[in-house]
This record gives C-alpha cells, sequence and structure tokens, in this order.
C-alpha cells in the first residue's frame, strides 16, 4: 500500500514538474515584440531599464540573504547534543 501511495505522489509530482516546464508564460521572457522595442529606444531608455532591473532585484535578493543569514544564526538553537529527555525542573 504504502509502495502505491509512493508512486503516487512521485506521478502528480512528475505531471506538475511537466506543466510548469511546457507553459507557454514561461517562454515568454524571448519575446520578439520586446527585445524591438527596447533595441529600437534610445541609449536614455536602456540605461533606465537596466536601473530598474537593479533596483528591481533588490529586495527579493535582500529578503533570501536576510533568511539566510537568520537561518544560520539559529541551526544550533534546538540542537544542543544532548539525547536524554529533560526533566521539568530545569525551568
Amino acid at each position: 500500500m504504502e509502495m502505491r501511495r509512493a508512486l503516487s505522489l512521485v506521478g502528480i509530482a512528475l505531471v506538475v514538474l511537466v506543466a510548469l516546464t511546457l507553459a507557454p508564460p514561461a517562454f515568454s521572457q524571448g519575446c520578439s515584440l520586446c527585445y524591438t522595442q527596447a533595441a529600437n529606444s534610445g541609449a536614455r531608455m536602456i540605461r533606465a531599464l537596466r536601473n530598474g532591473i537593479v533596483i528591481l532585484i533588490i529586495p527579493p535578493l535582500s529578503l533570501c540573504v536576510g533568511a539566510m543569514v537568520l537561518a544560520y544564526r539559529k541551526r544550533n538553537q534546538f540542537n544542543d547534543g544532548n539525547a536524554h529527555v529533560r526533566t521539568g525542573s530545569d525551568w
């Protein structure tokens, strides 16, 4: 019974992976209209686009780095190496 459940979960994961891989919006970054629009704009617009990309990457990058720093600092909070069960006397 457990093997059937595991195969079912693997099948569902495979279907989701294929659906995400073959999604048409995933390939829209290579849109020729976007490319020609950016190429036809002036140097000032291209510079603004590059600055906008840098500005928009800062919040998600800082959130990821902050989460990693917190995880690194708290990595041993619950792993003190004691294998015995604590009693109520050590409050």
